[in-house]
C-alpha cells in the first residue's frame, strides 16, 4: 500500500517538472523586418543654402515602418531611426559621417540652417559644393537589429556660420592665417612673431592648430595678421582667466589668455565655428 501511495504522489509531480520544462523553451525569436524606404522632397535641384534663409525648409526626409516580427507577432517596441549623411563614394564609413538620431517619427524636417550645421560638422568647407548621399538606419531599441533604407543622393552648398569670424578674406576665408604672440611665447609680445615657430597650421577655414613651447605662467593672444595689432582674439572669459584643456570661449577684441601654469610643450586648437579654443 506504501508503495501505491509513493508511486500516485510521484505522478504529479513528474507531471508539473515536465510542464514547468515545457515552458522553459517557449522562446521569442526574431523573424525579421523589412528595410526602411526612404524619400524626401526639394532635392531634386542642387542646393545652395543661405544664411539669410537659414529657418526656411531645405529638405524633409520620410521612410517607412520596417514592422520589426517575432514570433509573437509585430513588435511593438519603439524604434530609433539615424537619418545618415555621407559624401559621395565614401560609402558611409566615413570618420565625419553626419547622423541625425530620430525617436519614432517617420520623417524629419530640416531648415538650411540645420542641415548647414550638419555638413560643418562633418567638417565640410564652406561655399565648396558637395555630392552627398542619405540613408536612414532603423533599430530596436532593445536590441541592435539595425537595417537600412535605400540611398538617396543630393547635391548641396554650405554656407559659413562661424560663432567668431574666421582669418582671411569673406566669404571663403581661403586665405586665412593665423599667429601666437605674448609672454607665453618664445618671441615674447614682439610682433611681428617669428615664423614658422608661431604660426599656426590652417586646417581648413575654421580650424587652426599648433605644436609650441610655452613659458609657464604667462599669457598670449591669437593674430590673424603677423605684425598687425589692428586686429586679435583673445579671451572672451575675462583678462588672464580662459585656460582649460576641454576648451574655452575666445572673441574678437578678446583679453589676453591665460597660458599654462607649467611650462612645456602644447597644443593648441581653435574652432571658430563654436568660437572655442582648447590647450593640452
Amino acid at each position: 500500500m506504501k508503495n501505491i501511495m509513493k508511486l500516485l504522489f510521484a505522478i504529479p509531480l513528474s507531471t508539473v517538472m515536465f510542464v514547468a520544462c515545457k515552458k522553459q523553451e517557449n522562446k521569442i525569436f526574431y523573424e525579421g523586418g523589412t528595410a526602411p524606404a526612404l524619400t524626401s522632397t526639394d532635392i531634386s535641384q542642387p542646393m545652395v543654402l543661405d544664411i539669410r534663409t537659414k529657418d526656411e525648409q531645405a529638405v524633409k526626409f520620410l521612410w517607412t515602418n520596417p514592422d520589426y516580427r517575432f514570433s509573437t507577432g509585430v513588435s511593438s517596441q519603439d524604434v530609433i531611426y539615424t537619418l545618415q549623411i555621407d559624401t559621395a563614394g565614401s560609402d558611409f564609413v566615413n570618420p565625419n559621417l553626419g547622423e541625425i538620431a530620430v525617436s519614432k517619427d517617420l520623417s524629419l524636417p530640416l531648415t538650411q540652417g540645420d542641415l548647414n550645421k550638419k555638413l560643418l560638422s562633418m567638417n565640410l568647407n564652406p561655399g565648396t559644393t558637395y555630392n552627398l548621399k542619405a540613408r536612414v538606419k532603423s533599430a530596436l531599441i532593445s536590441s541592435s537589429v539595425p537595417l537600412y533604407s535605400n540611398v538617396i543622393n543630393f547635391t548641396v552648398t554650405p554656407y559659413l556660420d562661424a560663432a567668431v569670424n574666421p582669418p582671411g578674406t569673406a566669404p571663403l576665408y581661403a586665405d586665412g592665417k593665423l599667429y601666437l604672440v605674448g609672454s607665453a611665447t618664445a618671441g615674447g609680445w614682439n610682433n611681428p612673431v617669428p615664423v614658422p615657430t608661431q604660426e599656426f597650421t590652417r586646417i581648413d577655414a575654421t580650424h587652426y592648430t599648433l605644436t609650441v613651447s610655452l613659458i609657464g605662467g604667462q599669457e598670449y593672444l591669437l593674430l590673424p595678421v603677423n605684425g598687425d595689432w589692428g586686429s586679435k582674439y583673445g579671451a572672451a572669459c575675462g583678462a588672464n582667466s580662459c585656460n582649460v584643456a576641454t576648451g574655452d570661449s575666445f572673441k574678437a577684441a578678446g583679453d589676453n589668455i591665460k597660458g599654462p601654469s607649467a611650462s612645456g610643450t602644447y597644443t593648441i586648437t581653435v574652432n571658430f565655428v563654436s568660437g572655442k579654443f582648447a590647450i593640452n
